[in-house]
């Protein structure tokens, strides 16, 4: 391009140095808004940075509200953000303080969230009951086991577990499933952990956003599921200390999956309870109940079916014992083998597949297996030889 100059006619001089400075400042913009739009947090922007609640403040539950996402881009998102290790912790066991069938409509709200949010897979159902027993210890949280699985419950957009407010309790597991899910609650409730989602108080799957997600720090997966910790003093071992309740009530609810939950409210006869399904795993030896060493010191000598799960063993056990404050429970996959007594002989006590005892006056309840018949992953499961 010209321009006239006078008389005489010269180039134009461009400033590539301002163009290249606009070039550069577009470039960057567009930088910014293609990461706002495709960051962490995909099209709601990028994700924020946790920020820890006040110390001296208990902090609020958020209700379980999904962002507005297509699984395809939950899944994205929530995999760009990054898990914190710092100061990780492993959840210490926890005992439930009571028993009878106070213990047992706990055991069942704790199976009933296992099996309902994790299926029938025993390590998702413990990641779960990790999660539940950590928020009973927490302030923030109700403090009994069915308090905190149906928080929120009578609302169908407060629920903090989406079984207890969408229906999905009108399904039914199989009798076998149910029993594994029961064993497994059993086992948290007498000490058994799950160190693997820390003192994680928040979970999801992978195909969901919840807006709470933003505010928590990711410290665990275990499979689809996310698990989240609050940021500061909250996620730290000094606030899971609270008491918790060792006499769960009665929930409607539960009602129609738990005989223990319909006589607290008045629907079952307890006669009925002894009945129903106790013989999940029991083969057809008979059961024999002896007077033991002293008054309502019962024994049991069961034959237990071989093709029973092993887990099921626990709930076999429980409902035989019922509310017994002593019992004895031995079971054997060999019938042949099975005593009728305590004078047993050394061929008949190395061949006894599972065993429980409770003793409430001493506080003690183990449930023990025989490893070389029945394999498990924990070895204080382990009957010793």
């Amino acid at each position: 391009m010209m321009i006239a100059e006078g008389e005489r006619v010269v180039p134009l001089r461009r400033d590539w140095t301002g163009w290249l400075f606009v070039a550069i400042t577009v470039a960057a913009l567009v930088a910014v808004l293609y990461a706002s739009g495709h960051g962490a947090s995909g099209k709601h922007g990028a994700r924020p940075h946790p920020v820890a609640p006040p110390a001296d403040v208990i902090p609020e539950v958020a209700p379980m509200d999904l962002a507005p996402v297509t699984e395809a881009d939950a899944r994205t998102e929530n995999a760009e953000i990054p898990i914190v290790t710092r100061d990780f912790v492993a959840p210490r066991p926890f005992i439930y303080a009571g028993s009878g069938d106070g213990r047992a409509r706990a055991r069942d709200c704790l199976a009933a969230a296992m099996i309902y949010e994790a299926g029938d897979d025993a390590k998702g159902q413990q990641a779960v009951g990790q999660v539940i027993i950590n928020r009973a210890r927490h302030p923030a949280f109700p403090k009994s086991i069915c308090g905190v699985v149906f928080q929120g419950s009578e609302r169908t957009t407060g629920c903090q577990f989406t079984f207890t407010c969408d229906g999905a309790l009108n399904r039914r597991y199989s009798d076998a499933a149910w029993a594994r899910a029961q064993a497994n609650a059993e086992m948290m409730l007498s000490g058994t952990t799950y160190p693997k989602v820390g003192l994680a108080t928040h979970y999801h799957t992978d195909w969901v956003r919840p807006y709470w997600s933003d505010s928590l720090e990711k410290i665990a997966i275990v499979d689809t599921h996310l698990f989240f910790r609050w940021p500061g003093y909250w996620g730290t071992p000094g606030a899971f200390r609270g008491a918790v309740s060792g006499n769960d009530v009665g929930i409607p609810k539960m009602a129609a999956l738990s005989p223990a939950h319909a006589v607290a409210l008045g629907t079952l006869p307890t006669t009925e309870l002894a009945g129903v399904d106790a013989n999940a795993a029991v083969g057809e030896a008979k059961v024999v109940t002896g007077a033991g060493d002293a008054a309502g010191r019962d024994t049991i000598y069961v034959a237990l079916d071989r093709k029973a799960a092993p887990e099921s063993f626990v709930t076999t056990a429980l409902r035989l014992c019922g509310n017994k404050p002593y019992c004895k429970f031995m079971g054997w996959t060999n019938p042949t083998l099975k005593p009728d007594s305590d004078a047993m002989n050394d061929t008949q006590r190395s061949a006894m597949t599972f065993s429980y005892l409770r003793d409430d006056k001493a506080g003690f309840e183990k449930a023990l297996w025989n490893c070389s018949e029945y394999k498990r992953d924990d070895a204080r499961q382990c009957m010793k030889r």
